[in-house]
C-alpha cells in the first residue's frame, strides 16, 4: 500500500513538475517576443523615392498603403542604397558590407553567377537565427547561386545573354540536384526565390533549395513597348509552371502563408520579401491598368503597393501589428528616363539627378520607412544618413548584440534615429557605387566624386576631364541636392580631404570602426 501510495504521489509531483516549466517556457517565449518583435523587410525592385505620394506629393501613382506606413512610422529623407544596382544593394543588404570590396567590381550578377556572399560570413539572417528568430527568404535572390553540373569539365556560362552557345552550357546543369549558395546556406530557415530579376534566366521557383518544376520549356524573350516601353525580358530556360505575370502575387501569397504559420509559434519571425517589381518587366495585372497616371510602369508600382498591402492586411489580421516592425524601402533609384518624365509628368526619383545606375544621387537616393506601432513614433521623420548596409549593426543594436570587427564592416546602428531626432549624424561618411564602378562619398553635406559623367545608364556615361578643367565634382547636398552647381574648384582643401578619406575607407576594409591615421594607408 505504502509503494502504491509513493508512486501515486510521485506521478503528481512530475505533472506539476512538468506543468510549471512547461508555464515558465511560455512566459520566458512571451517574454521573448515583447522584446524581440517580428520584423518584414520589404525590399522593392527600382523604386523611386518620387514614386511614393507620400514623400512626393506630386506623384502620378497612388500608393495608399506606403502613405500609411509613412504617417504610422518613420521615413528618412536621406537614406541611400549602397549601390545603384540590384546584386550589390543586396549584399550590402544581407552582410552590412559594401559589395566592392567582394569579387563584384562592377556591373551585377546574373542567373548562372556563381554565389557572392561568403560562406562564414554573418548575415541578417545568421544573426537573426542566433538569437532564436525564425527566417525566411521570400522573392528575388540575385546573390548568385551554384548549380550541381552535370559534366564538371564543362563550365556553366556567367555571361548576359543566352546565345545558342550559352544555350547548350545552360544544359549541363543539373536542376534536379540541390542548388547551393541560396538563403539556406546563409542564414534562413526557408526560402522561396527566383535566381535573379524577373528579366534574367533560368525562370523557376527554388523552394529550400530545391527547383521546385524541372525546367523543360525554353522562352525566345520578349521586348515589347507598352506605354512606352517595360515589358522585356531575355532568352533562356523556363519552368512549365512559371508565369511572367504571376510572379508578383505568387511571392505575396507566399508571405502570407509564411506570416499565418508563424503566428502559432513561440519565436519572433524575420521575413526578407524581396519584391521582383517594379523593375522590367512592368507587368502590372488587368485589375491595375490603367489605375496611374504614369503608364504601364506606374500601373505596375500601384500594383506593388496593393500587394505590400495585402501583407500589412495579414500582420494586422492576424493579431501582431504591434509586435512587428515593417520595413518598406527599394534596392536602388527607378530606371525612369527624362523621355519618361517628359511624356507623363511623373518624376520617379523626385527632384534627383539622374536615374537608376548612376552615381548620381537618382542612382542611389531611396524611400525608407519603417512602422512598428507603439514603439516608432508615428509621422516621424529622420534626416540622419543613412545607407541599406545599416540593417545589420541597426537590428543587432535593437536586440542589443555586440557585433565583432569583422562582421558588418559597414553597417551602423541606426536603431537611435528610428525613435528619436537626433542632434548629430550617426553616420560619419557614406559611399556609394555606381554600375561602372564609379564612387561617390558624402560626408556631412558634401557630396565627392573622383569622376565626371553618370557611371550608369545616363549620358554621357563617362566624361573625359578637359585640360585645366576639373577632375570631378563636389556638391553641397544641403543646398544644392539637384547637383547642379559643381564646386570642385571652389573648395579644392575639400577636395582633398574627401579624397583622401575615401581612398582611406576603400584601403581600411571597415568603415564602421574608427577611421585610423590616414598617412598610415596613404603615402
Amino acid at each position: 500500500m505504502l509503494t502504491k501510495r509513493f508512486y501515486i504521489l510521485f506521478f503528481l509531483i512530475c505533472i506539476i513538475i512538468i506543468a510549471a516549466c512547461k508555464e515558465k517556457r511560455t512566459d520566458q517565449s512571451i517574454h521573448k517576443k515583447e522584446n524581440s518583435p517580428n520584423i518584414i523587410y520589404i525590399l522593392a525592385d527600382d523604386l523611386g523615392y518620387g514614386d511614393i505620394k507620400s514623400l512626393n506629393p506630386e506623384s502620378k501613382i497612388s500608393t495608399p498603403n506606403m502613405d500609411q506606413l509613412t504617417e504610422n512610422g518613420v521615413h528618412f529623407t536621406d537614406a541611400h542604397s549602397n549601390s545603384a544596382v540590384c546584386t550589390p544593394t543586396r549584399y550590402g543588404i544581407l552582410t552590412g558590407r559594401y559589395a566592392w570590396r567582394t569579387r563584384l567590381k562592377n556591373g551585377v550578377l546574373w542567373g548562372y553567377s556563381t554565389s557572392i556572399i561568403e560562406s562564414e560570413r554573418t548575415t541578417v539572417a545568421s544573426l537573426m537565427k542566433k538569437q532564436g528568430y525564425q527566417t525566411a527568404c521570400i522573392g528575388k535572390w540575385h546573390l548568385g547561386l551554384d548549380w550541381a553540373k552535370k559534366d564538371e569539365s564543362k563550365e556553366i556560362p556567367d555571361i548576359r545573354w543566352n546565345t545558342e552557345i550559352q544555350r547548350g552550357h545552360e544544359d549541363n546543369v543539373d536542376y534536379t540536384k540541390k542548388v547551393g549558395g541560396g538563403p539556406d546556406d546563409h542564414g534562413f530557415k526557408y526560402s522561396y526565390i527566383i535566381p535573379a530579376s524577373l528579366d534574367m534566366s533560368p525562370y523557376m521557383y527554388i523552394e529550400n533549395g530545391h527547383v521546385v518544376e524541372q525546367p523543360v520549356d525554353y522562352t525566345k524573350g520578349k521586348n515589347q513597348e507598352i506605354n512606352g516601353r517595360g515589358v522585356f525580358w531575355r532568352s533562356g530556360k523556363l519552368s512549365p509552371d512559371f508565369d511572367f505575370n504571376q510572379v508578383l502575387p505568387t511571392f505575396i501569397d507566399k508571405a502570407i502563408s509564411y506570416i499565418q504559420s508563424q503566428v502559432k509559434g513561440e519565436a519572433p519571425f524575420f521575413l526578407y520579401l524581396a519584391l521582383p517589381a517594379p523593375h522590367t518587366p512592368w507587368l502590372p495585372t488587368m485589375d491595375y491598368q490603367g489605375n496611374s497616371q504614369a503608364g504601364a510602369y506606374g500601373d505596375f508600382v500601384t500594383m506593388v503597393d496593393d500587394m505590400i498591402g495585402k501583407v500589412l492586411q495579414q500582420v494586422k489580421a492576424s493579431g501582431i501589428e504591434e509586435n512587428t516592425m515593417i520595413i518598406v524601402t527599394s534596392d536602388n533609384g527607378s530606371d525612369w528616363r527624362p523621355s519618361d518624365i517628359e511624356k507623363s509628368g511623373h518624376k520617379a526619383n523626385h527632384i534627383f539627378k539622374g536615374r537608376k545606375a548612376d552615381i548620381y544621387e537618382a542612382g542611389h537616393r531611396i524611400p525608407y520607412i519603417a512602422q512598428w506601432k507603439g514603439v516608432i513614433p508615428a509621422g516621424h521623420s529622420s534626416d540622419q544618413l543613412m545607407c541599406t548596409t545599416d540593417l545589420l549593426a541597426t537590428l543587432a543594436g535593437l536586440l542589443n548584440q555586440p557585433l565583432s570587427n569583422n562582421e558588418g564592416e559597414d553597417s551602423f546602428n541606426m536603431w537611435p534615429a528610428y525613435t528619436t531626432f537626433l542632434d548629430k549624424q550617426i553616420r560619419s561618411s557614406l559611399i556609394n557605387h555606381s554600375l561602372e564602378g564609379y564612387f561617390a562619398i558624402r560626408q556631412d553635406k558634401w557630396k565627392y566624386t573622383p569622376h565626371l559623367g553618370s557611371g550608369g545608364f545616363s549620358v554621357p556615361k563617362i566624361i573625359e576631364p578637359e585640360e585645366g578643367g576639373v577632375l570631378g565634382t563636389l556638391y553641397d547636398m544641403e543646398n544644392d541636392p539637384q547637383e547642379q552647381n559643381n564646386l570642385y574648384h571652389k573648395y579644392p582643401e575639400k577636395v582633398k580631404a574627401l579624397e583622401e578619406l575615401l581612398e582611406l575607407q576603400k584601403l581600411q576594409g571597415n568603415t564602421r570602426e574608427r577611421t585610423l591615421d590616414i598617412k598610415a594607408y596613404i603615402r
